[in-house]
């Protein structure tokens, strides 16, 4: 009886784990640093000030340790289920206007985020075309 319980144990066990690696893992998409659009890398020119460039592409990611005459963009996608994508913007300042433009990556494609896919609960009834409800008083 103890040899048949062992047994059934063990294929029970096995059949768990295979089965966990049948499936496969629940994944993510990945997106780390500034987003970075082909639209905010065009409207980027040398002279610009500091206050412009923050108009259009937001606060730095880094800023040099030693110096805040470079501020660093980057983007960093990691699929779920493809490829990566790498965006990075650097630009250096000089007398607080923008002197040198360097930029790699694939700076044509834009990235279409998916924002309803986030963690938690979506809001009820509010898919495509829907009103989002309203929270606060409501007329006497």
């Amino acid at each position: 009886m103890q040899n048949l319980i062992r047994t059934a144990v063990l294929v029970l066990a096995a059949s768990l784990i295979a089965g966990c690696s049948y499936f496969g893992v629940y994944k993510r998409d990945l997106v780390q640093g500034n987003l970075i659009t082909q639209d905010m890398v065009s409207q980027l020119h040398t002279g610009m000030s500091r206050a412009q460039v923050v108009q259009v592409m937001g606060t730095p990611l880094m800023e040099a340790p030693f110096s805040s005459d470079q501020w660093d963009y980057v983007f960093y996608l990691d699929k779920a289920y493809g490829g990566t994508v790498e965006k990075r913007v650097t630009l250096t300042f000089a007398n607080d206007q923008v002197v040198d433009i360097q930029k790699s990556g694939d700076m044509d494609s834009d990235v279409e985020l998916d924002q309803d896919s986030g963690p938690g609960p979506a809001v009820e009834g509010a898919g495509e075309g829907a009103a989002v409800p309203q929270v606060g008083p409501t007329g006497l």
